[in-house]
């Protein structure tokens, strides 16, 4: 069993396909991202195609090195239309189908339908939200059925938020590796997690703010056990938003926000947040020194350490006059990616 460094869970959307596009090769080189096509509600069927093209293409260009795409959020109504649509990214490119225990049987067929075509394996994504349940289990064994022994099959064990109210959830990783492992020759295994808070208006009154890396925490407590599989499981995260993000609706173009966003870092033990203002005559001054906050932590590593970095230090020192040096809510969500994903491969690697 052996498989990427670093799975980081993302949506296809500009942001996320924005800072994979912009790692150092030999960061993108080391992860595989599982993508996550957004809710589409109410599209039709004839509709699908174009509008997965839109949130796909994006992503499919950008992982140059593979990856899996899912749709977890798909209508029993789209299953259809929704699988010829993506198995065009499947087939064609070198992003993989995934499916999972708890979907419809047309979804696993599907799923593996595609898999069979595409001749490069299937992802199946195992969701713990919170305890372990051994149906899930029986239900994997009958999928992994369902797949064949000639479908190379990757495991992604999906913990869902993990934060410091679940405390356990090393353990309901543990119980469910230990049943799922046995069942398939797994040609890679993954465990997912989200340790990254919902953030409100209220936590950043005060300044920036503080979460801990629980789903770091997590994947080391695992790792520790002993365990034969431990030394080759995968390690992901949600990257720099909380794991409920990924099932928001598109908002409609044109429609306003609220009037603050947030930049985010990741140092070894914690994720630090910030507030920033998209609006308003002190929106310049008041961003410019929130990166500043940033890059005067004893954890910054300096503007060379990565384009995250970079990014940070090049926003925090700007002028007052330049608007454009401050960015908005989508370029601090690709900021913040690109640091944290560019200092998770370098942790998990040893640089």
């Amino acid at each position: 069993m052996s498989g990427p460094l670093y799975v980081p869970v993302l949506p296809t959307k500009p942001h996320a396909s924005g800072a994979l596009g912009r790692l150092w090769p030999d960061v993108r080189a080391a992860l595989r991202p599982l993508w996550n096509l957004p809710p589409l509600p109410g599209v039709s069927e004839e509709a699908l195609a174009t509008v997965v093209g839109k949130y796909v293409g994006p992503v499919s260009a950008a992982s140059r090195h593979g990856g899996w795409l899912d749709a977890p959020f798909g209508e029993e109504a789209q299953t259809a239309a929704l699988a010829e649509a993506l198995s065009v990214y499947c087939e064609w490119g070198r992003l993989l189908p995934v499916t999972g225990p708890e979907r419809t049987g047309a979804q696993q067929a599907a799923a593996v339908g595609t898999a069979r075509r595409c001749l490069r394996g299937l992802g199946v994504r195992v969701r713990v939200p919170g305890e372990w349940d051994g149906g899930l289990g029986e239900g994997v064994r009958g999928l992994l059925v369902r797949i064949g022994p000639e479908i190379p099959v990757d495991l992604l064990l999906d913990m869902g938020a993990v934060l410091d109210d679940r405390p356990d959830a090393g353990k309901e990783a543990l119980r469910a590796l230990d049943a799922l492992v046995p069942l398939a020759v797994w040609r890679s295994a993954a465990l997912l997690g989200g340790g990254f808070p919902r953030v409100t208006a209220d936590m950043l009154e005060r300044g920036p703010a503080e979460g801990s890396r629980a789903d770091w925490r997590m994947w080391h407590e695992v790792r520790a056990t002993g365990r034969a599989y431990a030394p080759l499981l995968g390690y992901g995260d949600y990257g720099v938003q909380h794991p409920s993000a990924l099932a928001q609706v598109p908002a409609p173009s044109g429609k306003g926000g609220p009037p603050w966003g947030v930049l985010r870092y990741t140092t070894d033990s914690s994720y630090l947040f910030v507030r920033m203002l998209t609006r308003g005559p002190d929106r310049i001054a008041v961003n410019r020194a929130a990166a500043r906050r940033i890059t005067e932590l004893p954890d910054f590593r300096g503007g060379e350490a990565g384009p995250g970095e970079e990014w940070l230090s090049d926003c925090a020192h700007g002028p007052l006059s330049d608007s454009g040096g401050v960015g908005g809510p989508r370029e601090w969500l690709r900021a913040g990616n690109l640091q944290h994903m560019t200092y998770v491969v370098r942790s998990l690697s040893g640089g």
